[in-house]
């Protein structure tokens, strides 16, 4: 399985949308802690599916998936990127599960727009010791 990896950290929502069209994108999977907050408004998941990264999403034909139990629960940590990847060793299959279920190719999205600062790294990286291709669009 392929897989792609996105953070929208200082992207234009519309050139966001484009580069995740261009590459086939049929699902974005929000691993987000806290995806009902975000600074950036079109990125919000708000309370009703006609706003924020949903309105954003759909007007594309884009699928959408918030998976909190893949958020960095230890993001205000300074050894954060240590603790994530502990969590994985020990329960990365039971946290990677419902990736599975997902209409591919699917694309993780974060806030982060580097790759190397975010947990969404930890994340492709036990992936793909799984088996699985990744590419990063930065």
């Amino acid at each position: 399985m392929k897989f792609y990896t996105i953070g929208y950290g200082g992207r234009n929502p519309q050139d966001f949308v484009d580069l995740l069209k261009q590459k086939g994108v049929k699902t974005i999977v929000d691993v987000r802690l806290r995806p009902d907050r975000s600074s950036m408004g079109a990125y919000v998941k708000a309370g009703a599916p006609e706003k924020g990264i949903q309105k954003l999403l759909s007007r594309a034909h884009i699928g959408y998936v918030s998976l909190v139990e893949l958020g960095n629960i230890f993001r205000n940590y300074e050894d954060w990127r240590e603790r994530y990847k502990r969590l994985f060793d020990r329960a990365g299959e039971l946290l990677t599960d419902r990736l599975n279920e997902m209409e591919t190719p699917f694309c993780m999205m974060c806030a982060e727009k580097k790759v190397a600062n975010c947990h969404r790294q930890v994340i492709s990286d036990y992936l793909v010791m799984k088996g699985h291709e990744v590419e990063h669009l930065e």
